[in-house]
């Protein structure tokens, strides 16, 4: 399994957000190197047609206007398209960038998001005549309204299939439900995960155990396995307890790969 990350996402400085505070990658990083199974490499920034895609001009302007965010924020997309690049070949892939990316949608974004990177590298892959479905499993905590609005109901004939789980009564019936809605899936050509972490029980959705990410990483696997020859990649969101952060991304890494 692939683990796209470069040093340069250690830079805390681009913005003053949960997301892009110091220290919270480096938990991470540490723990994933244990495992030897897992190759690192290093991302190339997105190019902006890459950019576009999923984009507006205007606000890749925006974006442009601040050198720092936009070299980091196309580092980011970049790392999303190596990933899916990967996940196409075969390898499954795990993408620990920053900033994250789906509450960006075509001419804005919010929540510590700047480019949609889930929407950057799916569209490439479509763009290339890889792939004409694709279906994204968002376990952030929040809704990832900038997927939805750039990949949902599409003039194009790329298909999108999403899933943001809502049942928080227990851990159990929230994988129950992520469960059900992939059993009913088919025609897919790639499995991509929204993974954020903030539904953790120590961090801000008080929801999740280490062990139900590895069981959500694990359904991943296994129907990505049935539906697209095991075609998966994920790609880092939201998560903010820094003590706890790495065992949960460990986790799901343990199930997915």
């Amino acid at each position: 399994m692939k683990i796209i990350f470069s040093e340069k996402f250690y830079n805390s400085t681009y913005s003053r957000d949960p997301a892009a505070a110091s220290g919270r990658l480096e938990g991470i990083v540490e723990l994933l190197l244990q495992d030897k199974n897992l190759i690192f490499q290093e991302p190339s920034p997105a190019q902006d047609e890459d950019i576009l895609r999923a984009h507006t001009k205007h606000h890749l302007s925006y974006i442009k206007k601040d050198s720092l965010l936009y070299k980091l924020a196309s580092l980011a997309a970049g790392g999303a398209i190596m990933a899916a690049e990967e996940a196409f070949m075969g390898s499954p892939s795990f993408a620990l960038i920053r900033p994250p990316g789906h509450h960006a949608s075509a001419d804005g974004c919010w929540g510590f998001c700047f480019f949609n990177n889930v929407s950057v590298s799916l569209l490439k892959l479509y763009t290339d005549k890889k792939i004409k479905s694709a279906f994204i499993l968002d376990f952030d905590l929040h809704v990832g309204d900038g997927n939805i609005n750039i990949l949902s109901s599409r003039s194009d004939d790329f298909k999108v299939n999403i899933l943001n789980p809502r049942d928080e009564r227990s851990g159990r019936s929230y994988i129950d439900e992520i469960k059900d809605y992939m059993e009913q899936l088919e025609d897919i050509d790639i499995f991509c995960a929204s993974a954020g972490f903030d539904q953790g029980l120590e961090d801000w959705g008080h929801l999740l155990s280490a062990e139900d990410y590895s069981k959500i990483g694990n359904l991943m696997k296994k129907y990505s396995e049935k539906l697209c020859k095991g075609r998966r990649y994920a790609l880092f969101e939201g998560g903010y307890n820094h003590d706890v952060l790495p065992k949960n991304v460990a986790a799901f890494c343990k199930g997915f790969k």
